[in-house]
C-alpha cells in the first residue's frame, strides 16, 4: 500500500535534510563504497540534480524525457564548497516538493515507467533519496535508519520496478526464468516490525518469470533481519552474508536474484 501523496512530498525534503546532515559532517572527497564511481560530493550532486530534473518534468507537465542540460542548476554549485552544496540540496528538494504539491498526484507527467503521473515522481524521488542517503551514511560511518512505513514502501516500489522491467523483456531478469528455478521462492521477513505492519514479502519464481506479494510464507530461501537492513540487502547496499541479517535456506538463490537485479 502506497503512502499518501503529500507524505511523499514531505519525505523528499525530510530525507534530503538527513542526507545534508551526513554530507555536512564529512569530507566531500570520501569515496562511496556502494557507488564506487562517486565520492560524497558527487553523490550529493547526483541526488540534487535528480530532484531538479524531476521538478522540471512536473513543472512543465513534460510529455517526453527532458535533457539534463536543459534543467536550471542541474550540475550543482560552483565552486562546490560544503556550504554551497548544502544550500543547493535544500533548495532543490524544496523546489521538487513545491512543484509536486502544485501539480497534484494525478497531473500527467512523462516517466520511464508505465505510470505517467506526478505521483510516480513523488514516490520515486522519495526512495531515490532514501537509498542514496544510505550510500552516504555508509561512506561517512553514520548509522542508517529509516521509518518502517517508508522502508516497506521502498521494497514494494523496487519490486514493482522489477516487475515492469520484466514485462519489458529485461535480459538480466530473464536469467530468473530458468526451469530449475520454477516453483522456488524468496521470503523477505522484517524482524523488528509488528505483524500488522505486514513487512514480509514472498517472491515466487517460475518459467514465465517472477511474481510477488506481501505474505508470511515458507520459501526456498529467507532473508531475515531489521527492515532497514533487509531493504539494504535487497538494494545491494549490504551483502547478504552480513551479520546484520540472516539468510536461511538456499543462499545461492538469493545471490542469483541479487545478480539479476544488479542494474538498479
Amino acid at each position: 500500500m502506497r503512502l499518501p501523496y503529500d507524505r511523499y512530498c514531505a519525505e523528499v525534503v525530510a530525507q534530503t535534510d538527513l542526507l545534508r546532515r551526513t554530507v555536512r559532517g564529512a569530507d566531500l572527497a570520501t569515496r562511496v563504497p556502494t557507488c564506487p564511481d562517486w565520492n560524497l560530493g558527487e553523490l550529493a550532486v547526483h541526488v540534487g540534480g535528480a530532484h531538479r530534473w524531476a521538478a522540471e518534468l512536473v513543472r512543465t507537465r513534460a510529455t517526453e524525457e527532458l535533457p539534463e542540460e536543459t534543467v536550471p542548476g542541474y550540475a550543482g554549485p560552483e565552486p562546490r564548497t560544503a556550504a554551497a552544496l548544502d544550500a543547493w540540496l535544500a533548495e532543490g528538494a524544496g523546489l521538487l516538493a513545491a512543484e509536486l504539491r502544485a501539480a497534484g498526484a494525478d497531473a500527467g507527467v512523462w516517466s520511464w515507467a508505465e505510470e505517467q503521473r506526478a505521483a510516480f515522481w513523488a514516490r520515486r524521488m522519495t526512495h531515490e533519496t532514501v537509498v542514496h542517503r544510505a550510500d552516504a551514511d555508509g561512506a561517512a560511518g553514520v548509522e542508517f535508519a529509516v521509518g518502517a512505513d517508508v522502508a516497506a514502501d521502498a521494497v514494494d516500489e523496487w519490486l514493482e520496478i522489477l516487475t515492469f522491467a520484466q514485462r519489458g523483456g529485461d535480459a538480466d531478469l530473464a536469467a530468473l526464468r530458468a526451469p530449475e528455478l520454477a516453483g522456488s521462492g524468496i521470503h523477505l521477513h522484517a524482524t523488528d516490525t509488528p505483524p500488522e505492519a505486514g513487512a514480509e514479502w514472498l517472491i515466487e519464481l517460475g518459467e514465465a518469470g517472477f511474481g510477488w506479494r506481501r505474505e508470511h510464507a515458507k520459501a526456498a530461501v529467507a532473508l531475515r533481519g531489521p527492515l532497514a537492513d533487509v531493504l539494504l540487502v535487497f538494494y545491494r547496499r549490504l551483502p547478504p552474508d552480513s551479520d546484520r541479517v540472516q539468510v536461511l535456506g538456499e543462499a545461492a538463490l538469493l545471490d542469483r536474484w541479487l545478480a539479476a537485479t544488479a542494474w538498479g
